[in-house]
C-alpha cells in the first residue's frame, strides 16, 4: 500500500486531481464510470488503469494525470458513494419529527441497506476492503457524522449516549455496519434476514440506554 513513499507523496497519490475545465470534468466522469464497470467485474485489487485508458481509448498519461494511482480512483469513489448514503439520510431525517426512535432507525437500516443493493459499487468499496487509509479515513468520519445523527435521534427522547471512552453513538453505526458487511460476504447483498439483524442489533444495543421516564 504504498509503503515506501513519503507520507505527503503518499497522500498526493491517493488523492484524484478534479479537472477545472468542462473538457476534462467529461473525461474524469468517463474513468470513474469505466472504473466501476471494471470493479464489478474484476474487484478492487485487479483495478488497472492501463486496461482503463484501454477501454476508453485514452492514453495512459491522460488518466493518470487526473488520477495517480489506481487509490485515487478508489478513493474518489468511496468518498463520493459515503457522500451519497448521508445525504439520503439527512433527507430522511427532516421528516422523524413524530416518529418513535425504532421506527426511524429501521428506516435507516433499510435505506442504507438498498443504497448499498442498488449500488453494488458501494458495497465493494465500502463494505469490502477499504482501499487505503484515505479511503479508511473518509468511512470513519462518515461513521462519526451518522454517530452524531443517531446522537440526536435519542436526544429526541431523553436519551444521551456515552461519549467518553465509550462512543456510544458510533459504535451503534458500527454494529449494523458489521451485519451488513457480514451479508454482503456471504451473499454479494444486503438480504431481508441481514437487514433484519441489523434493525436487531442497533436497537438491542440503544435500547439498554432507554429507562421508564424516557420512554415514548
Amino acid at each position: 500500500m504504498l509503503l515506501f513513499v513519503a507520507m505527503s507523496d503518499s497522500t498526493a497519490l491517493t488523492e484524484a486531481r478534479p479537472p477545472q475545465q468542462a473538457r476534462g470534468r467529461e473525461r474524469f466522469e468517463r474513468i470513474l464510470e469505466a472504473a466501476e464497470a471494471q470493479l464489478l467485474a474484476r474487484g478492487a485489487s485487479e483495478l488497472s488503469i492501463p486496461e482503463l485508458a484501454s477501454s476508453l481509448g485514452y492514453t495512459r498519461t491522460s488518466v493518470y494525470h487526473f488520477f495517480p494511482t489506481p487509490y485515487a480512483i478508489l478513493n474518489e469513489l468511496t468518498r463520493r458513494h459515503l457522500s451519497a448514503i448521508e445525504a439520503q439520510i439527512e433527507i430522511m431525517s427532516q421528516n422523524t419529527a413524530d416518529k418513535a426512535w425504532q421506527d426511524v432507525i429501521g428506516e435507516v437500516s433499510d435505506l442504507v441497506s438498498n443504497y448499498y443493493n442498488t449500488h453494488p459499487v458501494a458495497g465493494v468499496l465500502i463494505l469490502g476492503s477499504a482501499a487505503s487509509t484515505e479511503s479508511h479515513k473518509a468511512l470513519q468520519l462518515t461513521v462519526l457524522s451518522l454517530g452524531r445523527y443517531v446522537d440526536r435521534l435519542m436526544r429526541t427522547v431523553g436519551v444521551r449516549l456515552p461519549s467518553g471512552e465509550l462512543d456510544a453513538k458510533s459504535l451503534t453505526v458500527e454494529l449494523g455496519t458489521a451485519c451488513l458487511r457480514l451479508s454482503w460476504f456471504l451473499h454479494g447483498r444486503i438480504t431481508d434476514a441481514y437487514r433484519a439483524e441489523c434493525k436487531r442489533a442497533i436497537m438491542a444495543y440503544l435500547n439498554q440506554f432507554i429507562t421508564t421516564e424516557n420512554q415514548p
